[in-house]
């Protein structure tokens, strides 16, 4: 069994009637839309927003109503995958590269609630490099700078042409080796003039974590 396919089809159960929801981006979030698509078709009534172009299009395909965010007031449940969670329930995100959409999202949802397979659970984030959005302009010194921070930095590429952003941003994926504070190291990037958002999903943003095995096994993690 897909473990991604199971914790994403289980964390669709807290969906209820009349809720405004948040899709997120990602390849465990296709998964997500795709058991949306069916309840709707089913007759589950939700309005959605998303968190990139690409989210909208699998959404509108999969009959699912999209409104604007000028026509809510708040986003009841927000439904992503993620790079990393640590033992604190930190998150990095942005694999995809849609970070500041989704933390836009996440931050005005009443619960957000993350879907991963097992293999994203780990004891330290940092293993997977932490992706910091950036405005194009002086590129050069915003990565300098992120660089005194002590990480090594690549910015991001698809077959071979630099990765824009649904913003018109770059990302830069910085490799810290281990984050042993990520609650302060978000607020020394957020600092450097250049960063729009960088990955880091600090507790307690996170409600609960839906955690997929490829045996079947579901596994809920939430704050003590």
């Amino acid at each position: 069994m897909n473990a991604k396919q199971i914790a994403a089809e289980h964390a669709v159960r807290y969906i209820q009637n009349g809720m405004t929801i948040g899709i997120g981006t990602g390849s465990t979030s296709v998964f997500a839309i795709e058991e949306i698509g069916k309840r709707v078709q089913e007759g589950l009534s939700i309005k959605a927003v998303a968190s990139s172009t690409r989210s909208e299009e699998l959404a509108k395909n999969a009959g699912i109503k999209l409104v604007a965010f000028s026509e809510i007031k708040t986003i009841d449940l927000y439904i992503d995958g993620a790079d990393e969670v640590d033992a604190e329930l930190n998150l990095i995100k942005g694999g995809g590269g849609a970070l500041l959409r989704e933390k836009i999202i996440a931050f005005n949802s009443k619960e957000f609630i993350v879907i991963v397979d097992s293999t994203k659970l780990v004891q330290q984030l940092g293993k997977f490099h932490l992706p910091v959005e950036v405005v194009p302009f002086a590129v050069e010194l915003t990565i300098q700078q992120l660089q005194k921070l002590g990480c090594t930095t690549a910015i991001r590429r698809t077959n071979g042409n630099l990765f824009v952003t649904d913003n018109g941003n770059f990302i830069i994926d910085c490799d810290f080796k281990q984050i042993a504070k990520p609650e302060e190291l978000q607020y020394v990037i957020n600092a450097i003039p250049g960063v729009v958002e960088h990955g880091l999903f600090p507790n307690p943003m996170v409600n609960r974590v839906v955690v997929g095995y490829e045996n079947g096994k579901i596994q809920i993690i939430k704050h003590n």
